[in-house]
């Protein structure tokens, strides 16, 4: 979160797999934290993606799981 000097804030949401909302790698709990929706959304929208993409969506996420850095604790 940033602070500015007329008093208003900006807060930094930042793409990072989730250590808590995990079925594999957390790729899909980190993208729902940061979009503020729920993670069984966003792997519906994979499974679709993967079907529908002959396999596309399954290259994203073992994209995202290789180069997103987990969340801290």
């Amino acid at each position: 979160m940033t602070n500015y000097s007329d008093g208003h804030t900006k807060t930094t949401r930042t793409l990072r797999r989730s250590r808590t909302d995990k079925m594999v790698a957390g790729v899909c709990g980190g993208i729902a934290k940061m979009l503020g929706i729920d993670a069984a959304l966003v792997r519906i929208g994979l499974v679709v993606a993967t079907i529908l993409g002959f396999g596309t969506g399954a290259l994203i996420y073992l994209a995202c799981w290789i180069l997103m850095p987990e969340e801290t604790a």
